[in-house]
This record gives structure tokens, C-alpha cells and sequence, in this order.
């Protein structure tokens, strides 16, 4: 097949295009280079498979393909808030583009949402159904609700124009090539234990986030791609959960050296406990992440070592 995909300089794109254009695709990666980097592609630009172009995907676009993956936006606090009028502009305008284009070409697409759509969740685990605990006008609300905002759009173009779609939810998924001053929580701490400063823990620490490593997450993205039975949106994330605490202890005990954890205060909005409830994606897609957190921390600690 011939597949789009935006963001596809990013994190997670990057680790995508790797996987379709070794599935035998031909891919068209598209990026802005806000926080994408032409260097997470540069292995694949002289593949004969394989193209970028530099586009924001605020303006239309246009690609004779069978895809699309819709993956263009900042995901990391300090990216989004950067400019958070852009950061809406950014999901919104994306997901119309994208949805556009798949009306016309006739093509699937998929949008990548995240778990921030159910905000700081009175209900845990968090399953589809849930429709989320989200503030409308916090800081982190351009991209909560963003994507929010895109979810509609995708479920709209499905109900009035059958465009074929699939909409995943995703959560904190970490691997190399996320970018080193990304302000996420896993990068934050590797940096900071491998330059020997102090780990850095807002609040007391006993706030959960659930760490998915990439290689499981873009095996989940194909599948569902692959398959007919639901639009979404699907949770894809791992179920197992982790206080911030015991994820700075596990990078201090990889790394090692001696840096100690330090408490900062909380920022607004913060969620205090993320973990998917991932039994639809057990059941239509047979999938459930392989890499164990030690194990994916180690892969992405090599990652980091050279670089800072």
C-alpha cells in the first residue's frame, strides 16, 4: 500500500515509517519540524520506498493513498503549552485535513488521541466508555481538548461521509528517540540520572502513569489498522502501573550514580492515576505489550547515554 503519515518525523512517527516501509509499504511522512527531527528519518531517506516532505498539516494536503495516520501534534507539556493556540489549531485542522483527504481518496485513516481525553479520571482503570474528567480551560486544555475536538470530527466524517476510520487512544508510551527536553516524566529522569542531577518528582510522587514502550504501541497501531471489526476509539497502553516514585528508583537503580529525588509542587491539572483498561484491544486485536518497563528502560537508557 501507499501510506501517509503526519508527524511522521516525530517519536512515535518515526518508530511507524520504520515499521511500514520494513512491512514492503511505500510511505510519505509529512512534518513541520516543530518537534519532529529530520534526523529520526535519515536512515530511511534514501530508501526507494520512502518520502518527506516538509508540511504543517494546519494546511491542506494532498497524497493519492490507500492510509493515513494522523500522529501530527506536540505531546509533551512544555511543547504544547509553548504555543497553545497552535497546539489547537494543530488537532483540529489536522484531523479536517486528514479526514478530508481520506473522503476523497477514499482511504482509512487513523487518528492517534491519547488518554488525556479522560483527564484526571474518577474511574480506574480507564475504559472507552469513560467519558472523561477534562477542564475546558486549563493550561493543558489545548491539547486535552484538542483531541477531544478531533475525536468528534473523525466519528462526524464516519456517521455522515463513511470514511473509514480508526481512533486510538494512547498512553504514556516512552523508547529512543523521544526528545531529551521533552518535559515527559521517563526522559526527564534519564537525563537528570545520567548527568548526575537530582530527580526531579512533583507532588509526593504516589501519582501513576502506566509506560508503554514504543515497539509494542506502533504493533498495536498496525493491527488495528489491519483489521475491520470497530472504528474505536481503542485504548492502547500498558496496563501495568507505576508511581513516579518507583519509576525514579528503577532509572537511579539502571543508571546508577549518585543522584538522589527531590519534591517539587504539583502542576494544575495534573492527573493523579493513569492506567488503560486495554480488554477490547485484548479481544479484537489479540495484542498486549511484550517489553517489560526494566527492560524498555534499559533500550532507551542506551539511547539517551551518548546524547546528553
Amino acid at each position: 500500500m501507499r501510506i501517509l503519515v503526519t508527524g511522521g518525523a516525530g517519536f512515535l512517527g518515526s518508530h511507524l515509517c520504520d515499521r511500514l516501509v520494513a512491512d514492503g509499504h511505500d510511505v510519505v511522512a509529512i512534518d513541520n519540524l516543530f518537534t519532529g527531527r529530520k534526523a529520526n528519518l535519515q536512515h530511511l531517506l534514501p530508501h526507494p520506498r520512502f518520502e518527506f516532505v516538509r508540511h504543517d498539516v494546519i494546511d491542506p494536503f494532498k497524497f493519492e493513498v490507500d492510509q493515513i495516520y494522523n500522529l501530527a501534534c506536540p505531546a509533551s507539556p512544555p511543547h504544547y503549552q509553548y504555543n497553545p493556540i497552535k497546539t489547537t489549531k494543530t488537532s483540529v485542522m489536522g484531523a479536517i485535513n486528514s479526514l478530508g483527504l481520506a473522503k476523497r481518496v477514499k482511504a482509512r485513516v487513523f487518528q492517534a488521541s491519547t488518554s488525556e481525553v479522560y483527564g484526571d479520571p474518577s474511574v480506574h482503570p480507564q475504559p472507552e466508555s469513560y467519558w472523561g474528567n477534562v477542564n475546558p480551560i486549563g493550561k493543558r486544555s489545548c491539547y486535552d481538548e484538542g483531541k477531544r475536538c478531533a475525536e468528534t470530527l473523525f466519528f462526524d466524517y464516519h456517521r455522515e461521509n463513511k470514511v473509514d476510520i480508526r481512533v486510538v487512544r494512547i498512553f504514556n508510551t516512552y523508547g529512543p528517540r523521544m526528545y531529551e527536553a521533552d518535559g515527559r516524566v521517563v526522559s526527564n529522569f534519564i537525563v537528570q540520572a545520567l548527568r548526575g542531577e537530582d530527580l526531579t518528582i512533583y507532588g509526593d510522587g504516589s501519582q501513576t502513569r502506566s509506560f508503554c514502550y514504543v515497539d509494542d504501541l506502533i504493533e498495536g497501531f498496525v493491527r488495528f489498522m489491519a483489521q475491520t471489526e470497530t472504528v474505536g476509539p481503542m485504548n492502547l497502553g500498558n496496563p501495568g502501573e507505576f508511581t513516579m516514585l518507583e519509576l525514579a528508583e528503577l532509572t537511579l537503580k539502571l543508571v546508577g550514580g549518585k543522584s538522589k529525588i527531590v519534591h517539587l509542587p504539583l502542576p494544575a491539572d495534573d492527573p493523579k492515576q493513569r492506567q488503560p483498561d486495554i480488554t477490547l484491544a485484548r479481544q479484537l486485536l489479540k495484542w498486549e505489550p511484550k517489553v517489560a518497563l526494566e527492560d524498555g528502560l534499559k533500550r532507551t537508557i542506551e539511547y539517551f547515554r551518548p546524547r546528553v
